[in-house]
Parts: C-alpha cells; sequence; structure tokens
C-alpha cells in the first residue's frame, strides 16, 4: 500500500535475463503482473535480442508504463551499459542499454540480477521493515547483494555484493573468478555437482550440513563488518536442502559473529518466492524515476 501523499509508481515493463530464459511483465505498483510471458535463451539462439524486443512488444501491449527496469546475469559495466552474462556466449561486452533505449524509447535502467532482488525483498518480500540487510542466492552458483541504510550498496562499479567471492576456505577449490576457496567455489550447485559428479539434490547430509555451514560461515563475518542481523537468502540449493539449511546456516553465522551488535545475525528464506526476479527488474524500473 502507498503511503498518504505519496504517489504511486506508474506501472512499468520488467525484464529479467537469465541463463536460461528471459521473463518478461507488466508490473504494477502492488507488484501485480498485468501482462507477463517468456522465451528460451537456447532456443532464441544468435538472434536473442531481436526475440527480446518482440517479446517486449507482446507484453508491453497498450499499457503505458514509465520506464523498462532489467535485471541481468554478469558481470557488466556501470549501469548496464554494456554487459556480458557468463551463460549467453554469445553477448560479450553487448551494449543491451543502449540496444534496449533505441528498441522501446523508454527509459532503461539495468542492474545485476541478485542486487536487484535485494531491491524486491525490501519493497514486497521479507526485508520490507528492515533497514539493512544482505541478499544471497545459493543456486547454480551464488550471488549476493547488501542494503544499508536502506540504500543498494554500489561500489566504485556498480558491482558490489558479490558475496559468493568472500574466501571460506583456505587454498581452497577453484573458483572461476581466478581465486581459490570462494563460497561459490565450495558451496554452490556447480561445486557440488564437480565433487560428487551428481546435482546438488543428490547431495549427502554430510555435504548438505557443510554447504550451509560455509554460507553460514561468511555472513557471519560480513555481520560483524557491516552491522546487520539479516540475511535473506533464494535459490534452488539453499531453498531444496530446506529448513536444516537454514538453522545450520544460522547457527554458524552466529559462531563468528560474536560481536554485541551482530550476536543474532538471521539467515532467513527470501520472502519473495518465484516472482522475485521480475519483481527485482520492476524495482530497478521504479528506482531510475525517483
Amino acid at each position: 500500500m502507498t503511503p498518504p501523499g505519496v504517489v504511486a509508481p506508474t506501472p512499468c515493463l520488467a525484464l529479467d535475463i537469465g541463463g536460461t530464459k528471459v521473463d518478461a511483465a507488466v508490473v504494477t505498483s502492488a507488484g501485480e503482473t498485468i501482462r507477463r510471458d517468456r522465451i528460451d535463451v537456447k532456443s532464441a539462439g544468435d538472434e536473442l535480442f531481436e526475440h527480446i524486443d518482440r517479446l517486449l512488444e507482446r507484453v508491453r501491449g497498450d499499457d503505458a508504463v514509465s520506464s523498462l527496469g532489467v535485471a541481468c546475469a554478469g558481470p557488466m559495466s556501470h549501469a548496464g551499459e554494456s554487459v556480458s552474462p557468463l551463460n549467453i556466449p554469445g553477448w560479450r561486452d553487448f551494449p543491451l542499454r543502449a540496444r534496449l533505449t533505441a528498441a522501446t524509447g523508454l527509459r532503461v535502467a539495468i542492474e545485476g540480477d541478485v542486487r536487484a532482488l535485494a531491491l524486491a525483498e525490501g519493497r514486497f518480500g521479507a526485508a520490507r521493515h528492515v533497514a539493512s540487510y544482505a541478499s544471497m542466492v545459493v543456486s547454480t552458483g551464488i550471488g549476493g547483494a547488501l542494503v544499508m541504510d536502506g540504500r543498494l550498496v554500489n561500489g566504485d562499479s556498480g558491482n558490489a555484493g558479490h558475496l559468493g567471492h568472500l574466501n571460506v576456505v583456505n587454498e581452497g577449490r577453484l573458483c572461476s573468478c581466478g581465486a581459490r576457496g570462494c563460497l561459490e567455489a565450495e558451496a554452490s550447485g556447480w561445486a557440488i555437482a564437480e565433487m560428487t559428479g551428481r546435482p546438488p539434490e543428490f547431495a549427502d547430509g554430510a555435504l548438505r550440513v557443510r554447504t550451509a555451514t560455509l554460507v553460514g560461515r561468511a555472513i557471519g563475518t560480513l555481520a560483524a563488518v557491516l552491522d546487520f542481523t539479516h540475511c535473506f537468502v533464494a535459490g534452488s540449493v539453499a531453498l531444496g536442502f530446506g529448513d536444516n539449511f537454514f538453522t545450520t546456516a544460522t547457527a554458524a553465522a552466529r559462531d563468528l559473529a560474536t560481536i554485541d551488535f551482530a550476536r543474532n545475525v538471521d539467515v532467513a528464506r527470501s520472502g519473495l518466492g518465484s516472482d522475485g526476479p521480475i519483481l527485482g527488474a520492476a524495482c530497478v524500473a521504479w528506482r531510475c524515476n525517483e
């Protein structure tokens, strides 16, 4: 509900670009989708952008929209001027923002996918009454974002919050970033698959505990440094491992965050559900109008 005296944002066009699918919707200020559709990245092939252009035209229809918000896998340059999603090999330094602006005639704002998710967590999810928190996705990879004092932390290049690259195992497994022992190299879906030769859902009890413990230790370290007590986690690995993941991760976080202001740190499920990514893209759109 919009507070008294505050004008509700105009519905926006939202676009979520992932490694396997692209989702688009018109989203109202209440987080409701007026119209929604998606395309398959692999099927689109080398004509992915052309398919996205047609997708946006179908979804937009005749609706009046304020702007286009985009949540996109990275890495990317500042403000999404160019993007290079790891799972879209045909897009390397792809000028996404300029192409979308020319195609739609709208104001376009682009943000990293998990960073967009953090914005949605604060507007629609479990962080609605929390000023400072971390968001994390533990899935095929591990991504993250930080909101401090109600503002998304950007950093010099706009890429702040890569929680998957916190070091959790000294001289551990080689990460895709080139370092060793990153959280992503030790606790992500791809890391579990490499270690076991099987998808994460087949991980045994010991590996599930190890995964949750490493995630918790990373969060506990951050909580003691940055002064927050909430971390909201989404992603197929974390959610697939169930309640024990969150119980174990919280205990591990508190084992490290023993300083008074961080000792009650809690690792909890995201409150967004399956609509989180598209709501995140909508939040990116509204933020550019504020």
